[in-house]
C-alpha cells in the first residue's frame, strides 16, 4: 500500500519551504512560509459553502474519496486549517479553552508529534491528542460518544489497521472539531 500524497505531503499550497517541520515555517510569526499559507487559507475557505463541502468531506471521508478521489483536501491543508480555527477560536472560546484545542496547536506548531517520519504513528499521535480533548467543545452526548469511539477503536486495533483506515479516522475526527466549532459558520 502506497498512502496517497494528500496524506503524506508536507509541503503546502506549493509554497517552497512550508509544513510545520520547515524553519521558514514560523507558525503565529507576521514572517514565514506559515503567515504566507495562512494568507492563501483564509482566501481559499473564505465561502461557508466552501467550508460546509470540506466539513462534509472529512465527516465521512470513505464516502467522498469514493465520490470525488480527485478532490480531497492534503492533510497538511486540513491542519493548517485546523491551527488557524483553534487560533481564531481562543478569542471567541471555541477552541475548548484551558485545556482544550490551544495545547494541541502549541504541540503541532512544536513540530515533533504529529510530524513523525513513520505517518501512521504521526496520525494516530493526532488522534489521540485530538480526541481527548474533544468534551471541551462536544455540543451532545451522542458526539462525544462518536468521537470516543472512533478514538478507542483505533487505537485498539492500530496494529492490525491499515494506513488508509486510520488517515480516514484522522479525517474524520478533523472533520468532528470544525464542526463542533463552528468553523463552517465562523470561518477562519
Amino acid at each position: 500500500y502506497y498512502p496517497s500524497p494528500t496524506e503524506t505531503e508536507k509541503e503546502i499550497y506549493n509554497i517552497p519551504n512550508s509544513g510545520w517541520k520547515s524553519k521558514q515555517w514560523n507558525w503565529g510569526s507576521a514572517r514565514g512560509t506559515g503567515h504566507d499559507a495562512a494568507m492563501i487559507c483564509r482566501r481559499r475557505w473564505d465561502s461557508r459553502e466552501e467550508r460546509q463541502k470540506l466539513v462534509q468531506s472529512l465527516l465521512d471521508p470513505v464516502e467522498f474519496k469514493a465520490s470525488y478521489p480527485d478532490s480531497e483536501v492534503p492533510f497538511e491543508e486540513i491542519k493548517l486549517i485546523l491551527g488557524l480555527a483553534w487560533q481564531r477560536g481562543r478569542w471567541d472560546g471555541s477552541d475548548g479553552g484551558p485545556g482544550g484545542y490551544g495545547e494541541v496547536l502549541s504541540i503541532m506548531a512544536d513540530a515533533r508529534r504529529y510530524e513523525d517520519e513513520d505517518e501512521m504513528i504521526s496520525a494516530l499521535n493526532f488522534i489521540e491528542d485530538v480526541s481527548k480533548r474533544f468534551a471541551t467543545i462536544s455540543r451532545n452526548a451522542e458526539e462525544l460518544k462518536r468521537m470516543k469511539c472512533i478514538a478507542t477503536e483505533i487505537q485498539g486495533r492500530h496494529h492490525h489497521a491499515g494506513k488508509e483506515e486510520v488517515f480516514m479516522d484522522r479525517r474524520e475526527v478533523a472533520g468532528m472539531v470544525l464542526d463542533a466549532m463552528g468553523f463552517v459558520d465562523n470561518g477562519l
